[in-house]
């Protein structure tokens, strides 16, 4: 698959994901009387990865997020040189992404992206817990790790073919029904992104974690995992996601 599909791929992805996840955290969680909480919010960035990794898996791998992308590169299942090009496609389909939900949302009188946090990330008076920035750091850099080291299993050789998408879109509901009271669930920097771009002032003054902590967490499940569970096959995987070899 040439580099322009794949790139076209993980923008739209992203897009969705964006739309999808952050999507149902600002206009249906608190909705009255039928708002699905954060619960409903876990399922829905679930959701958005299973679909996509279906829809997309066959195509660029369905990374949708700079973490997964460093994490598969530093185990040797990405190439390098495609590194950068996935990590600005994913960024600007998240924009884009939090563009749409941001047209959408202002549709109600008296909207403020800025006073509603209009799902961004963050810690301290930014969390929803209040919990500190240690705590946020840890948070996401240990759930990043259990989310690459899932992707990682469940696309090695050796595992069950065909059920990737369904673990890897369910580890992430399990991460944010974990992390949501923490910092609002990132493990993705193009995720907290675009929505802080929105939200401006302290979102983005706080964004610079949720790009260290979720790299961090990755790139180290991307050295262990290969150590830990080496394969004497070598598979170099463009697509770690894909259903269908591409």
């Amino acid at each position: 698959m040439r580099l322009q599909q794949r790139l076209a791929a993980e923008m739209f992805g992203t897009f969705w994901l964006v739309l999808g996840g952050c999507g149902s955290a600002v206009l249906a969680a608190k909705f009255p009387g039928t708002g699905i909480g954060f619960a409903g919010v876990a399922l829905a960035f679930g959701l958005t990865v299973l679909t996509m990794a279906y829809a997309l898996g066959h195509i660029s791998g369905c990374h949708l997020n700079p973490a997964v992308s460093v994490g598969l590169t530093v185990a040797g299942r990405f190439p390098v040189k495609d590194l950068v090009p996935y990590i600005v496609a994913q960024v600007i389909g998240a924009i884009i992404g939090a563009f749409v939900l941001y047209l959408i949302a202002s549709g109600v009188p008296g909207f403020d992206a800025a006073a509603s946090g209009f799902a961004s990330n963050g810690y301290g008076a930014r969390s929803p817990g209040g919990y500190s920035m240690t705590a946020a750091l840890i948070c996401e850099i240990v759930m990043t790790f259990f989310f690459l080291m899932v992707i990682l299993g469940t696309t090695d050789g050796r595992a069950i073919s065909g059920f990737a998408p369904l673990a890897i879109g369910l580890c992430l509901t399990l991460i944010h029904l974990i992390s949501i009271p923490v910092t609002n669930t990132s493990v993705n920097p193009a995720r907290s992104t675009g929505p802080a771009l929105f939200a401006g002032g302290a979102a983005l003054g706080q964004l610079w974690l949720f790009w260290v902590a979720p790299i961090v967490g990755a790139a180290i499940a991307g050295a262990l995992y290969p150590r830990l569970f080496p394969d004497k096959v070598e598979t170099v995987a463009p697509a770690p996601l894909a259903i269908d070899a591409p």
